[in-house]
């Protein structure tokens, strides 16, 4: 059975730095993970994902501030989230789905089958 729990998520001032991890057990290398989030009244976004060979995509907000990355070794992926703004704030979840044939991800929250269950980030500016 697929589970994934995610830590790190805290309180930051504008500009500071805070990296996410998740724990996946239950799937093997050939896995899509992949990092969203939820701010209140809003709906679930895409942040950034990894395919199984390490290809990586990232929204346009997140671009060139975060870094997505992933240890198979550890069943582990990561999120490091640097010059934090306000409007980074949001419930974060790490997601995954089996990628047995592509190494590309898809960018839709629906796509992925498991989920975390989500860790706080406060970004105060």
């Amino acid at each position: 059975q697929a589970q994934l729990v995610e830590s790190g998520g805290g309180s930051v001032q504008s500009g500071g730095s805070l990296k996410l991890s998740c724990v996946v057990s239950g799937f093997g290398n050939n896995v899509c993970m992949g990092w969203f989030r939820q701010a209140p009244g809003k709906e679930r976004e895409g942040v950034a994902s990894i395919g199984r060979n390490g290809l990586t995509e990232y929204a346009d907000t997140v671009k060139g501030r975060f870094t997505i990355s992933r240890d198979n070794l550890k069943n582990s992926l990561y999120l490091r989230m640097n010059s934090l703004k306000p409007d980074d704030s949001a419930t974060y979840y790490c997601a995954a789905r089996n990628s047995r044939f592509s190494d590309n991800c898809p960018a839709a929250a629906v796509s992925y089958t498991s989920w975390g269950q989500g860790t706080q980030v406060t970004v105060s500016s």
